[in-house]
């Protein structure tokens, strides 16, 4: 069957998603908002711009760890049938890194422990693992319990410990327990 030539012009979803993201980080950046982002958080703006773009390139990587049963593949012609574990550079490796330094730099060991054990019960709770797909979870549920819980722990550091307990909390209940 022949491609239709009208399809081959038309921009991919992900590419126009790509290019309204890349506007929106631009307007933010023009408005400031980023810059009392990384305040709020007690991070630099160079880090945290260098951070912010390793997240955004990094989000295409996804690094295979291992492949299981001869369930529908996801990286087929590479694992012979098996279905690929993998983890994305840009949205599980780069923020689980930030969020143990927001941690440590705030000395949030025991609440980011509480919180982050809070944020995992939820998303482990709300979340559905989806066949072929992945994880399926409400997406206002888990950075709304984050920030609540920070409110709560540690008021001073909220910010910081909201971050780090969204994105420990989810990577670690919704995605981690479900394997």
């Amino acid at each position: 069957m022949t491609p239709d030539p009208a399809a081959r012009n038309t921009p991919a979803p992900l590419t126009l998603l790509l290019g309204f993201v890349l506007m929106a980080l631009l307007g933010l950046i023009e408005l400031g908002v980023l810059e009392y982002t990384y305040a709020r958080l007690g991070i630099g703006h160079r880090f945290f711009t260098g951070l912010l773009l390793a997240s955004l390139l990094g989000s295409v990587v996804n690094v295979p760890l291992t492949a299981v049963g001869e369930q529908e593949a996801v990286l087929a012609p590479a694992f012979g049938g098996r279905t690929v574990i993998a983890v994305n550079l840009g949205g599980a490796v780069i923020p689980a890194l930030l969020s143990l330094y927001l941690i440590w730099l705030h000395r949030l060991f025991g609440p980011g422990a509480i919180a982050v054990a809070v944020v995992g019960g939820v998303s482990h709770a709300l979340a559905r693992p989806i066949p072929g797909k992945g994880i399926s979870l409400p997406v206002f549920v888990p950075p709304v319990v984050a920030a609540v819980a920070a409110m709560l722990l540690a008021p001073d550091a909220a910010p910081a410990l909201a971050y780090a307990a969204g994105s420990l909390g989810t990577l670690l209940g919704a995605d981690v327990a479900n394997l």
